[in-house]
Order: structure tokens, then sequence, then C-alpha cells
């Protein structure tokens, strides 16, 4: 036997389950709204007619048993029974007849015969004062009441229940067809109103697809104060973030692009001029041919730092990180060894108390190198930097000429570099790092005059004495390892 073979469904389609979610948003709130109106119609509807069949049939045994009592007062109404049939006493709608104690019944009524039963003859032997039921004379259903009337027998009332029958069907009709025009009146306005209440939804969804087609990042359009416009007012702040980040990415595609060709250009001219000496066979000095070397070999090692501290910089946002509970002072410790190995003419004095913040060891120690590469730079041979650090707030003051109240502003921004600075080595990379690693591990940084003169940067990072309180998540950081130790820029921009 062959059996039918039925594709795997993948995640994202629509499976059988999820029929109703192919269906427009419109659609759903229509067939919704009509099945709601159709069930509140039906409900109703059931609870007036089962209220009018009691009430008709509570009417009617009232009556029945008001005529029955009146009838049977009197001793003469067996043998009026008897001698004349219902109708000519004015019961033409009832069925009379008599049943004694000994079970017989007299009846001058025609018509289908009546099946007299025990709960009459209960009430002709005197067991009770009356009975009540309903019962079928062929295919017509009766109602019998049956009262006492004198001793050893009782009076039987019987009225056919179809006129009241006929009037439930007629009714039950009326209510079937009314009903079925609410409930089609209710999906033509449920319809109407899902079009209408959708239709701000349709005007965004439009404005999106739009902004998707064209990338014009122009906010939309705000109506009202509900739902709809505090969506809108959403996408307009997701516009200006990237708005913003794309911004950010051309500006750092120019500036890199500019940075980038001085390097290249001046590595080209020299090994063009390497080559251009020794294919016309004329060998340079042995200075000069070590000078142009080191000369390359410094433009390569600032070519990739550059192309490190982009790197760094391009990511907008954050990657995965190791975060655990940092030192600050073991990796100030780090930083400043490896700054005196590139500066061994600066003097180095250090101040710090433990301090330990939750956050990525590679990138903190980055940022700190950074700032004392900064410091080193601008300190003249033999100048002092100072580093002091209590409670988390670092401040790294150097001997140099300080910073121009107009560069203050500015000293933080990618590849900005004071007039003093275009003439000395580095990207204008390096204070933006340390400002992107600060605000990423939740901190602040700072530039301002040192007392004694020169610069003095002020990082801080929130943070505990002990290592058993630094504990919690930065922001922009999740887990992932990165065993490498990340290098260092010196800029001042």
């Amino acid at each position: 036997m062959a059996f039918p073979i039925h594709p795997t469904s993948r995640p994202g389609d629509p499976g059988p389950r999820g029929w109703h979610y192919q269906r427009s948003l419109a659609s759903r709130v229509a067939l919704l709204t009509t099945i709601v109106v159709g069930l509140s119609i039906a409900a109703v509807s059931l609870a007036a007619f089962f209220t009018v069949r009691m009430q008709m049939q509570t009417t009617l045994d009232e009556s029945m048993l008001n005529r029955a009592h009146k009838a049977a007062e009197g001793g003469a109404l067996a043998e009026i029974t008897l001698t004349m049939p219902s109708w000519m006493l004015g019961a033409a709608d009832v069925r009379i007849a008599v049943i004694t104690a000994d079970s017989q019944v007299r009846s001058l009524d025609r018509g289908p015969q009546l099946t007299i039963g025990s709960p009459e003859l209960e009430v002709a032997q005197g067991a009770k004062d009356q009975s009540l039921r309903t019962i079928r004379a062929g295919d017509v259903p009766y109602r019998v009441v049956t009262v006492q009337a004198g001793e050893d027998q009782a009076l039987v009332l019987a009225q056919s229940l179809e006129p009241q029958d006929r009037v439930l069907r007629q009714l039950g009709i009326a209510m079937l067809i009314f009903g079925g025009i609410g409930v089609l009146a209710a999906a033509l306005a449920g319809w109407g109103v899902a079009r209408n209440g959708l239709r701000p939804v349709r005007r965004l969804t439009s404005a999106v697809e739009q902004i998707a087609r064209t990338e014009d990042l122009a906010p939309l359009a705000v109506e009202g104060d509900d739902e709809v416009a505090r969506l809108a007012s959403a996408f307009n702040s997701m516009l200006t973030a990237l708005a913003a980040s794309r911004d950010r990415q051309r500006r750092l595609v120019a500036d890199a692009g500019h940075e980038l060709r001085t390097p290249l250009t001046s590595l080209r001219t020299n090994l063009d001029l390497l080559a251009q000496v020794d294919s016309a066979g004329n060998a340079l000095p042995p200075g000069a041919r070590e000078e142009l070397l080191d000369d390359v070999r410094a433009q390569i090692e600032e070519l990739t730092t550059l192309i490190g501290d982009l790197v760094e910089l391009a990511r907008d946002e954050p990657l995965t990180h190791v975060v655990e509970a940092v030192d600050l002072s073991e990796v100030l410790d780090r930083s400043v060894a490896r700054v005196r190995r590139r500066a061994p003419g600066i003097e180095f004095e250090v101040r710090a108390a433990p301090w330990w913040v939750t956050g990525e060891a590679p990138s903190l120690e980055r940022a700190v190198t950074n700032l004392l590469d900064n410091a080193a730079k601008w300190s003249p041979p033999g100048g002092v930097v100072r580093i002091d650090m209590h409670g988390g707030r670092l401040v790294v003051d150097d001997s140099g000429p300080g910073i121009a109240p107009t560069d203050l502003p500015h000293v933080f921004d990618r590849f900005y570099r004071s007039e003093e600075s275009r003439s000395m080595p580095g990207s204008g990379l390096g204070l933006s790092i340390v400002r992107q690693v600060t605000e990423r591990h939740a901190g602040t940084v700072y530039a301002g005059a040192a007392p004694g003169g020169g610069a003095r940067l002020t990082l801080t990072l929130p943070g505990s004495p002990g290592p058993d309180a630094a504990t919690g998540t930065v922001a922009g950081t999740s887990a992932e390892t990165r065993g490498d130790a990340l290098p260092s820029s010196a800029d001042r921009r």
C-alpha cells in the first residue's frame, strides 16, 4: 500500500492550525463580531421562545382549571354531559368527559379517542383533587385537566394544543428570520467598523513600506493620541535612531578614507623610491636606506593601529564579551607597565586604591592605556604623568601645554585633532575609544585642566571596593570569550 507523503512545514510557513492568521485583520474582526452577535441573538431568541412557550402553557393550564372547576359546580353535570356534546355547551374548543370511580368514561364528543388513564381515575376515586397532563390522541396533542365533580366521579376537560404549537412555530420562524437579518447586519457593521478603524494602520503601513522602498527616513505624521499614534511615535523614534546610525556610519567612512589616505600615500612614496633606486642600480647610503625602512615600518605600524581603531569604533551595536568582576587597580598596573616601555623618558607617579567593576577587562585596559598614552605623548622628555585612582575615579594629569578652550568640547570626537597635534603621530581615535568603552560600562569621562598645568582627563566607573559587590550586567555586554589583549593608541583630538 502506498502512503501519501506530505512535505514537512518549515518555520514561518502557515500551518493547518494557523489558517485564520492568513486572513486580514478586518475580516477577522468582522468574523468575530458576527460570531458574537450571532451567539447573542441565538441565546436571546431561545430564551424568548422558551419563556413564551412556558407562559402560554401556564395561561392555558390556569384557564382550563378555572373552567373545569366552574363546570363541576352543580349536581346535574353528568346528565348534561351525557345528553349534550361540548359544542352545545359553548365549549367548542374543549372535549368533555366524565369518569366514574369504577373506570367508566362517558362522553358525546366525537374525534380521536382520548386515553383516559390512572391519573384521571385517581381523581374520580378521591385520591387526588385534580390532575393535569398532556396526552396524544392520534397525531393531535391534548392538554387534559381532571377535577372532582361530585361523589365517585370526575370531570375531564381536554383541549387541543395545535393552536398553541402553531403560534410557537410561527414565532420560531419569525425569530429565525429576524435573527438571520441581525447577524447579517452585524457582519456588515463589523466589516465597516473594522475597515474604518484600521484606516490609520493602513496609512501607517503604506508610509513604512514607502520608507523601505525609498530609504527616506523622514518622520511619519502622527495623528491623534491613541494606540496607532503611539505606534507612529515609536516608528519615528526608530527612524531617528536609524538616521543617526546611518549618519555616523557615513561620517566614519568619510573620515576613515581621509585618515587612511595620508599613511598610504606616504608608504607608497617610500616604496616607490626604494624600487626606483634598486632598478637604477644605485645603492643608497646605509644610513639613508635604514632611515627609509624605519619610516616604512612606522607608517605600517600607524596604519595597523588606525585600522584596529576603526574596527573598534565601527561597532555601533555592542558585541558579546566576557563580563566579569574586574579589579581596576590591576588593569591600571598593566597599562602603566605597557606605557612605560613605550615612553621610557616619562616618569609615572601612581596612587591607586582597589576598585572592582563589572565589565570586560580587555576593553577597560585599552581605555586606560589610551589615557596614559595620550598623557605620555603630550608630556615633554623628563616630564611626569600623575595618576590617582580612588573610589572608581581615575584622574590622569600630564605635563604638557594643556588643552585649548576651543578644543575641550571636541577632544573625544572621532578623528578630531587640534592644530598642535597634526604634526604628531596618531589617528585621532584613541580618546573616542575611551569614551565608547566608558559609556558601555555606564561610566563618564571628561577633560579639563590640571592644577599644575597640563591636561587632566578624568574617568569614572561605577563599582565597589570589593569583588563581592561588583556583580551585575554592564549595558551592552554579554558573554563570549575574547582572550587577546587589545592594542592601544594615543591621540589628543
